[in-house]
């Protein structure tokens, strides 16, 4: 038998996620219309119907609003390079296609993917999103590793760790390329030849590395 109790904490957990996903929505529509910069937190909880304070009981400031919304599109973006790599056979071009979707999403909201950079690796350590992005940051260094890994006989965990750092090296790669537009390095370069130019490379290097 349900208990009033248990009545009561199922409806405040689906009012909390009815809130939490019209904040999600809101934030995403706004950041797509007219970019992170010119949006503010109280334009997110008008067009969400939830009261300022309310949102910032989701969401501790913009920053963690963006790193929401980005972290869902940079999930996306894993799944399809997942799915791309597997059909490919050699190990550099399968870690290229783990890539690409993140840099051609990037692409699309170029303003907006600088500042999910910065908030991610920079942001308050104690942010729940910026957490997760992380950790979805370490979800692509390991499927990575995996990835070349697999293309060397034996198993051990150091070869992994040394796989592991590659996935890092390619991250760290990645990551310098979507700043790219901030910081005006390398001026007239294809982003995406040199991304999988220096994949190439740093997968060279690993599989020299366990000769």
């Amino acid at each position: 038998m349900t208990t009033p109790q248990a009545v009561r904490g199922g409806r405040r957990m689906r009012n909390k996620q009815d809130k939490q996903s019209r904040i999600f929505e809101a934030a995403a529509a706004l950041f797509a219309e007219r970019g992170f910069d010119s949006v503010t937190t109280q334009e997110i909880s008008e067009r969400a119907d939830v009261a300022a304070g309310t949102l910032f009981r989701y969401a501790a400031s913009k920053g963690e609003l963006l790193l929401m919304v980005y972290n869902a599109e940079l999930r996306a973006a894993l799944e399809q390079g997942e799915r791309a790599a597997r059909s490919e056979a050699d190990p550099a071009r399968a870690v290229f296609a783990m890539t690409r979707p993140i840099l051609e999403a990037a692409d699309r909201r170029v303003g907006d993917t600088v500042a999910y950079q910065r908030e991610l690796l920079f942001g308050a350590p104690t942010e729940q999103y910026r957490a997760e992005g992380l950790a979805e940051v370490a979800r692509l260094e390991t499927m990575i590793a995996e990835r070349l890994t697999a293309a060397v006989p034996g198993d051990s965990k150091e070869l992994f760790a040394r796989a592991l750092l590659a996935g890092r090296s390619v991250f760290a790669v990645l990551h310098l390329i979507l700043a790219r537009p901030s910081t005006g390095a390398h001026p007239g370069r294809d982003a995406t030849d040199d991304l999988r130019d220096q994949i190439a490379q740093i997968v060279a290097g690993f599989f020299a590395s366990i000769e």
